[in-house]
């Protein structure tokens, strides 16, 4: 149980220990910086401990934002500090400190709580520091002072902020205006009932899975009702994180949830919809796989120019300020936002055309959705990055390292070649040896030796561009076109096969490997580095696996290579979550929960 540690003396009417109570705290009195300190070091070693001024006026939210969220070993508003078991010995050392200053005296004449918090920045400790809007929390120095807070508590609905602030500052049109209205009011009542955010998550993944199962079916009925439990799916989706901000229950294993449900629910619903066209004798297998294969490179441009320009200096860009000056007109931001079709409003489209029409036609409208997505956010970014005058750091740099997902074959040339490529040819030759190897594959028949020597090619090309660090202006596109490459090749051998089995089990394997990218873009958001060495080294890097399969189809028949496809699934999928679901489940994992969403 966490301890409240109220310093100085009680102040009539206060409800202050009874808010903290009910936050949870198990609330201890002390009248002075010395009885302060020894109660800390009596307090249960690893717990959590605060320390809160007893002259505290503020909204019982504001204490909950400054006291109880789990992601921040200390965190602090006025009058009020709390440490983690993790930081619990700088929050001791910074007390014991004032004691010495102070004497040991009654601390009503200022709060030790915030000379505690100045001490912790002078040794360094990052300190966080919840916005509160219009939320109180003060301590007033005199009756008077006091009397006005309390009137501005009075004034603002606490319950109303918290409702608010567990909506994400910025959504798409869909999410914002059709879904958070009343999703937010689900998650107080879930809140209210004692249910967490990993468990809403889950029930978010079997609603989906029940959505692709009907879809499977492929009936009228199966698809309408596939089409409405997707739309479930995606209240409940919005309403887990909505808990999450709402109760501040945040935790590794839910990160890990959140990173990787979402992805895992719009692809199995894609392969039901695939399953339920076969039943109708309408073969969308490679439309399903061309849709994943969109979708995932979509969100590694997204990642990528992120992680490019997360802590660039001098970042500034023409583009840049043109987007901001469109941004200040409101309707402008809208219309933005749902070009680049966002999770809400592309659910919503492949909801409504499953519902209504066949799953042909669904998968042709999502690419060219996409498709038109991908170009004009491509295109953006690319402007700003040859406009802007950016130094990249080295973080920068290590982290489109880590996204290129290098295996041995291209570590081993890139140590002959030794040079790098100068500025431009960087993503040239990344996307170079990309086009050959997905051109042999797509210009010649199966079982044919070229696309084996176009594999050779971008092996060397792919080298050559990870050879020096990633720090160019349009760096950021050499892990897109690895994926695209990758991803596109297993498309097009798995689709000239031409047996049956051959394309869902493409669309396995390219599930498992992206599975993979995903997680690697969520263990470096949290600062947690890349997956480990040799996990790349076992599943060959982007390289060995492009080269394998290119491989596969030259040497095995059509029958051959399925089988091939589907054990080489299913070798990567159980190395990959075994050691995802190590890590995520560990006490180091970091607590990553997306604030924007995704595209």
């Amino acid at each position: 149980m966490s301890t409240a540690i109220v310093t100085g003396q009680p102040v009539p009417g206060s409800t202050l220990e009874n808010d903290l109570r009910s936050l949870g705290f198990d609330v201890r009195v002390a009248a002075d910086a010395a009885e302060a300190e020894t109660l800390l070091a009596a307090a249960p070693a690893g717990d959590r401990v605060a320390l809160v001024d007893a002259r505290f006026v503020g909204h019982r939210h504001a204490l909950r934002l400054g006291l109880t969220d789990p992601r921040f070993p200390l965190a602090a508003v006025p009058g009020a500090v709390t440490a983690q078991g993790a930081a619990r010995q700088a929050l001791t050392r910074a007390v014991a400190r004032e004691t010495t200053a102070g004497g040991g005296t009654a601390v009503a004449v200022d709060s030790l709580a915030d000379r505690v918090v100045t001490a912790l920045g002078a040794d360094g400790c990052e300190v966080h520091r919840p916005e509160l809007g219009s939320l109180v929390a003060a301590v007033p120095a005199d009756p008077q002072a006091r009397n006005e807070a309390r009137q501005a508590v009075a004034a603002v609905d606490d319950e109303a902020v918290r409702l608010k602030s567990a909506v994400k500052s910025r959504d798409g049109f869909f999410t914002t205006f059709f879904i958070s209205p009343y999703s937010r009011y689900l998650a107080r009542w879930c809140a209210r009932r004692g249910l967490t955010p990993n468990q809403v998550t889950t029930a978010s993944l079997l609603t989906a899975l029940i959505a692709a199962g009907c879809a499977a079916t492929g009936t009228r009925a199966g698809f309408v009702a596939a089409g409405v439990l997707l739309i479930a799916s995606f209240v409940l989706d919005c309403t887990d994180g909505q808990l999450a901000r709402y109760a501040l229950k945040y935790s590794t294993l839910g990160a890990w949830l959140d990173a990787t449900f979402d992805r895992a629910k719009e692809y199995a619903y894609y392969a039901g919809l695939a399953l339920g066209a076969a039943r109708g004798g309408d073969d969308v297998w490679a439309l399903a796989l061309g849709a994943m294969v969109l979708q995932t490179c979509r969100h590694v441009v997204d990642f990528s120019f992120n992680e490019a320009n997360h802590d660039a200096t001098a970042n500034t860009s023409p583009t840049a300020t043109l987007s901001d000056k469109l941004d200040s007109v409101g309707w402008t931001v809208w219309l933005r936002r749902m070009i680049v079709l966002p999770i809400g409003e592309r659910w919503a489209l492949i909801a409504v055309l499953t519902a209504v029409t066949t799953p042909r036609i669904t998968f042709w409208v999502l690419l060219a959705g996409c498709a038109f997505a991908a170009a004009y956010t491509t295109a953006g970014r690319v402007l700003r990055s040859l406009t802007r005058t950016a130094r990249r750091t080295d973080r920068a740099a290590r982290a489109l390292a880590d996204l290129a997902d290098s295996g041995p074959l291209a570590e081993a040339v890139r140590r002959v070649a030794r040079r790098g490529l100068p500025g431009l040819a960087v993503p040239a030759a990344a996307f170079a040896g990309g086009a050959v190897v997905t051109a042999c594959s797509a210009l010649t028949g199966y079982g044919s030796v070229l696309p084996v020597i176009g594999a050779l090619v971008y092996v060397l090309t792919s080298a050559l561009a990870v050879a020096r660090p990633l720090k160019g202006a349009l760096d950021w596109l050499v892990p897109p076109f690895f994926r695209a490459a990758e991803y596109g090749t297993v498309l097009i051998l798995a689709g000239k096969a031409g047996v049956n089995g051959a394309l869902p089990a493409a669309f396995g394997l390219v599930a498992a490997v992206a599975y993979h990218h995903y997680d690697t873009v969520y263990r470096i958001r949290g600062n947690a580095g890349a997956p480990p060495a040799w996990l790349v080294r076992c599943i060959g890097g982007h390289e060995g696996r492009t080269l394998l399969v290119t491989v596969l189809a030259a040497v095995l028949t059509a029958a051959q290579f399925t089988v091939a496809l589907t054990v080489l699934a299913v070798a990567v999928a159980l190395v990959v979550l075994a050691e995802s679901i190590r890590f995520w489940v560990s006490a180091g994992a970091p607590a990553v929960h997306d604030e924007g969403e995704p595209a």
